[in-house]
């Protein structure tokens, strides 16, 4: 089976190329440095020729409102379209758990309007919404004021997924027949902010001060159990601190 990847060069789009080909499938690696822009068109008609399957992991280069707005609406309409003409057979997209309860980020409105364009084309689709990723802790930690002594987080949940966790789902989702819904990834365990980032902060021998704050604001948003899976979910098995310990070795 044809299955191209738009994102492919990424952290989530490599792994998932490698494992489909593993498989046995024409898995094919799409992003601007092969010549497939989504965001401009070029190169999809051509990429697109034959597949049964395509699967979206892109991401905006920049999280400004408006910019993160345009990226995901151009991307997902050319893509939509070019997949219409190409007869593909399921589209696949990540997005994020809880989007859809954070309408105060600017970068959640976003990518509720790219499920929003997804459901309402002709094609079979099933929207992967995935919780924050083990690697991207430090990124986390970036969007909270802080200064050298001190990080305020808000008093809220977390439950990250191993980004090699996500890409065993997908390949079982991509294969798999559209569900034409949503379906939530997460890691097994739940932690509170504080509890999650003081376990990071010790163990790469950062001394800043976790402050529990409830002003604190993730990419603009005041959170509470939005980043949370919500009902029935497919949970990841690796844990946190087994993937820190492995990471900071």
């Amino acid at each position: 089976m044809k299955i191209v990847v738009i994102g492919g060069s990424g952290l989530i789009g490599k792994k998932l190329v490698s494992k489909l080909q593993d498989r046995g499938h024409e898995a094919i690696a799409a992003s601007p440095s092969s010549g497939v822009n989504a965001v401009t068109g070029e190169g999809l008609t051509e990429a697109l020729a034959g597949t049964q399957v395509v699967v979206d992991v892109t991401n905006s280069p920049s999280f400004e409102d408006a910019a993160v707005l345009e990226f995901f609406e151009k991307s997902s309409r050319n893509l939509l379209a070019a997949e219409a003409d190409a007869g593909v057979a399921h589209h696949v997209v990540v997005s994020i758990v809880g989007a859809d309860r954070i309408p105060d980020s600017g970068y959640m409105r976003a990518k509720v309007a790219q499920e929003k364009l997804i459901q309402s084309a002709a094609i079979p689709y099933t929207i992967v919404r995935a919780t924050q990723f083990f690697e991207f802790i430090e990124t986390i930690i970036a969007q909270f004021p802080s200064d050298e002594q001190t990080v305020h987080l808000p008093p809220a949940f977390i439950q990250p997924i191993l980004s090699e966790d996500v890409v065993d789902a997908l390949v079982d989702i991509t294969l798999g027949v559209p569900v034409n819904g949503t379906i939530d990834l997460a890691g097994p365990d739940r932690f509170h902010f504080e509890e999650i980032i003081c376990q990071f902060l010790n163990a790469t021998h950062d001394s800043r001060q976790v402050v529990v704050d409830s002003h604190a604001r993730y990419f603009g948003a005041a959170l509470n159990d939005q980043l949370v899976p919500q009902g029935n979910s497919r949970i990841g098995s690796t844990h946190f601190e087994d993937w820190l310990n492995r990471s900071i070795a």
